[in-house]
């Protein structure tokens, strides 16, 4: 069985646009994408921010901030930042403490071996009231047959503690389609 699904499939089962309205971003609003790939987030999240708020765009893969630009530039959006980085690394984003207001890590925190340290880089640049949203593949019954094997995979609950363990509590998930989990996480108040 083909383990690859197409874009318009994709788009049946995650729909970025969607997503990003529950992120419930505004005017102005500074966003990062973690791993942003092709850009399949970018583009809503730009145009959900904008004219005035800003999107980066961090990747360890050159050729993908690259498809990002291609894209950005046929929406006619300005609005974006491209930054190849290693998340993984001590001030990974290349982004200033507490300059963020939403972070977004999809299908990321299970291909890492540092997973603690993405969300740690995250927590560095949100700002106190900012949000990170993750969606990752769902486990057990609920996997599909593709996208990575199973045993690669982060469960919810599994997440949910990573996440606590970091000074993150859960505001709320939200419907990621039917072979994804979405959650979104705030600061917890120290």
């Amino acid at each position: 069985m083909d383990q690859q699904i197409s874009l318009q499939e994709q788009k049946r089962v995650l729909d970025p646009t969607a997503a990003v309205r529950v992120f419930d971003l505004k005017n102005g609003d500074f966003a990062a994408d973690f791993g942003s790939g092709n850009g399949y987030f970018v583009i809503p999240l730009a145009k959900s921010v904008a004219p005035d708020g800003k999107v980066f765009a961090i990747d360890i893969q050159r050729d993908m901030l690259d498809v990002v630009r291609a894209k950005s530039k046929l929406e006619n959006l300005h609005n974006i930042e491209y930054i190849w980085s290693d998340l993984e690394q001590p001030q990974g984003s290349k982004l200033k403490d507490d300059f963020v207001d939403f972070v977004l890590a999809t299908n990321i925190l299970h291909q890492s071996d540092q997973k603690e340290a993405i969300i740690k880089e995250a927590s560095r640049i949100l700002r106190s009231t900012g949000r990170f949203a993750l969606i990752e593949w769902e486990t057990g019954e609920k996997a599909s047959t593709f996208g990575p094997p199973n045993e690669m995979r982060i469960s919810k609950e599994t997440a949910i503690n990573l996440y606590a363990s970091q000074s993150f509590s859960v505001k709320e998930e939200f419907d990621a389609g039917s072979n994804h989990y979405g959650i979104i996480f705030v600061k917890k108040i120290q």
